[in-house]
């Protein structure tokens, strides 16, 4: 018999050490295609050529017979994640990897919001104080009238709230089909949305930049399995700090590869968000485990 998740920590920051490394590996491979290729065709790229994960399950997806609350569903999330996806692809040629990926931390902040306005779900005085002190990195973060805030932020900031968008309309189709369908039908009618944005800004690609973008689709899918490895093998609460080294290692790598300078104020507004997201996550586990503000699972 197989051990209880929250009986095998070890594998469960394991597979999220793993997760965090194809979660920044994904976030340099775009890093380096950079703005040679605009964003709405890089992104496209990268769904494009990350069907060819989707094979397993083609069978699943031509049986499925969605019903109008599916459809509508699968539309809406495919529309929010379309346009977080080219603002993220945008974001990651203008601002340095080390802001990304702390300005990503922000996803479940919005989930925790998005979930109390639009699903009905109790935001008590801690887990709103814990949004403020998120709220408050971010702004350490961003230094408005002490730097510029450029488009690059300002993209990132629409991409954290439309992933979470995403995520929400995602837990509500979880309802209706299994985990897998709904990343499919993700893909699907992302690639699909993009299409026409990728068309009307086109330009010629070489074998070397498609290698790139397909490495990017491959770490993306890696990721996503890594996390889902390490959700079940242990309780969210042990697997969570672990996803604090993706800012270290984008730093690292932001330095060591791109010739980033470190900030030191964005590794504190990072981590004041980790901390809070930490507390909202260990406020879900005390409370009967109830999954309210889930982890960074939406796919980029």
């Amino acid at each position: 018999m197989d051990a209880a998740p929250a009986h095998r920590p070890v594998a469960g920051i394991l597979w999220m050490f793993a997760t965090g490394f194809s979660f920044v590996a994904m976030t340099a491979g775009v890093k380096h295609v950079g703005a040679e290729v605009p964003a709405a065709q890089s992104a496209f790229l990268r769904f494009a050529l990350g069907l060819v994960f989707l094979l397993p399950l083609v069978g699943q997806i031509t049986t499925l017979r969605p019903g109008r609350t599916v459809l509508w569903l699968t539309t809406l999330r495919g529309i929010v994640h379309t346009g977080a996806v080219i603002l993220w692809f945008y974001a990651m040629t203008q601002i340095p990897l080390a802001e990304v990926t702390a300005m990503n931390y922000l996803n479940p902040i919005y989930v925790t919001l998005g979930a109390a306005l639009f699903l009905g779900e109790k935001l008590a005085l801690r887990r709103l104080i814990a949004v403020g002190a998120a709220l408050l990195g971010a702004l350490i973060i961003l230094r408005p009238g002490f730097r510029e805030i450029s488009p690059g932020h300002i993209a990132m900031l629409g991409t954290a709230a439309g992933l979470a968008a995403s995520y929400l309309v995602a837990k509500r189709l979880s309802s209706e089909l299994n985990a897998s369908t709904v990343v499919a039908l993700l893909s699907l009618t992302v690639t699909i949305m993009l299409a026409p944005f990728a068309w009307a800004v086109w330009v010629p690609v070489t074998g070397h930049q498609l290698f790139w973008l397909f490495l990017v689709a491959g770490f993306a899918t890696l990721g996503h399995y890594t996390m889902t490895r390490a959700f079940a093998a242990a309780p969210v609460t042990v697997t969570q700090p672990v996803t604090f080294l993706q800012l270290l290692w984008a730093t690292l790598l932001g330095a060591l590869v791109f010739g980033e300078a470190v900030d030191g104020w964005v590794i504190l507004g990072g981590g004041i968000i980790m901390s809070a997201v930490l507390f909202i996550t260990w406020r879900e586990a005390v409370i009967r485990r109830r999954a309210v503000t889930p982890a960074l699972d939406v796919l980029r």
